[in-house]
């Protein structure tokens, strides 16, 4: 099981992982809690918030992310997946989720996901991570938090350099 960083009010912390993620072609998961592909949550997705289950959706890098936007209030996670590192195209979707679509549960980055893109992530509106590269929560911390400055407006709010001046 992979590592889970959080972005808490207090930092950034290692929590346990509530959530399994399950394969397409794995048996119906007994987990309470799990991440499904899209194409699985539009199949099994009723049954599952029907019995209670928090349910959270992957999409892969080549999916809209606004094709969910009518099961958002009733996903707890979205996990955006990073194929690879110079796909970027989570970070878009990371985006819309938050300041187009106002999803306010958890965006969690998994894949190829390594700190050196941490402050990008948090930015876009990542708060959940999956490290593939074995950082911990204070490595994690450190890298998003590597620059002062920033010189646009974002998802986290964080003021421009331009306003901070002002």
């Amino acid at each position: 099981m992979p590592t889970l960083i959080k972005l808490t009010d207090a930092g950034y912390a290692e929590i346990d992982n509530d959530f399994v993620h399950v394969a397409d072609e794995d048996d119906a998961p007994n987990a309470d809690a799990v991440i499904l592909s899209h194409a699985r949550f539009q199949a099994e997705g009723e049954a599952l918030l029907a019995a209670g289950r928090k349910v959270g959706v992957r999409l892969e890098s080549d999916q809209a992310v606004e094709d969910l936007a009518y099961d958002l209030p009733r996903l707890s996670v979205v996990a955006l997946a990073f194929p690879k590192f110079r796909d970027g195209r989570a970070f878009t979707s990371a985006r819309l989720l938050r300041e187009r679509l106002g999803f306010t549960g958890e965006v969690r980055a998994v894949g190829d996901v390594f700190r050196e893109q941490a402050g990008f992530m948090v930015r876009c509106g990542f708060d959940a991570f999956e490290p593939s590269d074995g950082s911990n929560a204070q490595e994690w911390g450190k890298a998003a938090g590597r620059f002062r400055h920033v010189y646009q407006r974002a998802a986290d709010d964080r003021a421009p350099a331009f306003e901070e001046r002002a």
